[in-house]
């Protein structure tokens, strides 16, 4: 497996991050996308940590992109590019969270209740023997069990999808279940939040109304990054480039600061 893709033609300096962890190759569509206007890089994160992917994601940049380069991280990769341009705030121009998860508990709590009030009783019971299969089985049974949930759960996170055939992504119960342990003590304890106040550049927020993730959990960044701008998006779910009625307002807008976040500062 090429990691990083590159699309598109030089100098690469964007970056689209995956999201999950655990879910390698979901960014492939707006890595395509992106590449008609720019350079594009797709990192693919397979380290089972949570430092591990921060240091896999910076050693990536630095060897194959132009820095300071632009990160658009969708989901998990929302975060993981929080956290790394809260660490290594030298090589990110500009940051670009889409469909992020909430900084805090509250919100992480919202989400969850969402998604259960939106599935119906037979997902449900998948669901209770997916969970229960990541517990104790095999690998290839927790990988096959882990791509369910995210079948599910992706059913219900969206508001009106276009036909689309899904992207290849490799599923990873083991990364997912290690890093998101490591994760979820970063937001229990108030660290991931606070880190916001050590990012440095522009930083953009691209929310559907829709997600299950609720926008206010992204709304809080206003209160720790000094450049800070949210982008509401009507009638969309979590994954804006499948939404039928908000993709091609999604796209323009990310080609628009992607443009604007080369340009900054140069």
């Amino acid at each position: 497996m090429d990691n990083p893709r590159f699309y598109g033609n030089p100098p690469f300096q964007t970056a689209v991050i995956h999201g999950g962890p655990g879910t390698a190759g979901g960014m492939a569509p707006v890595a395509r996308e992106l590449a008609a206007v720019c350079g594009v890089l797709e990192p693919l994160q397979t380290e089972s940590t949570l430092a591990g992917q921060v240091d896999e994601l910076r050693a990536i940049l630095e060897n194959s992109a132009v820095l300071p380069a632009v990160l658009i991280g969708h989901s998990w990769g929302a975060w993981l590019g929080y956290i790394l341009s809260a660490r290594h705030p030298r090589i990110v121009k500009k940051l670009i969270l889409v469909g992020s998860g909430g900084f805090t508990e509250e919100y992480a709590a919202m989400t969850q209740e969402t998604r259960m009030s939106r599935l119906q009783p037979a997902q449900k019971e998948e669901l209770n023997e997916a969970m229960a299969i990541l517990k104790t089985s095999s690998d290839e049974m927790k990988n096959h069990a882990f791509s369910r949930m995210g079948e599910m759960f992706s059913s219900v996170d969206w508001y009106d999808p276009i036909e689309h055939v899904s992207e290849p992504i490799e599923f990873r119960a083991d990364i997912f279940q290690s890093v998101w342990r490591e994760a979820m003590e970063l937001r229990r304890s108030g660290v991931l939040l606070e880190m916001g106040r050590s990012i440095a550049c522009p930083t953009v927020a691209i929310h559907g109304d829709y997600d299950s993730h609720p926008v206010e959990g992204a709304k809080l960044l206003s209160s720790v990054i000094e450049d800070f701008r949210l982008i509401l998006l009507e009638n969309c779910g979590h994954k804006p480039w499948i939404e039928r009625r908000a993709r091609e307002r999604f796209y323009a807008i990310l080609k628009d600061e992607t443009a604007d976040g080369h340009t900054a500062r140069s």
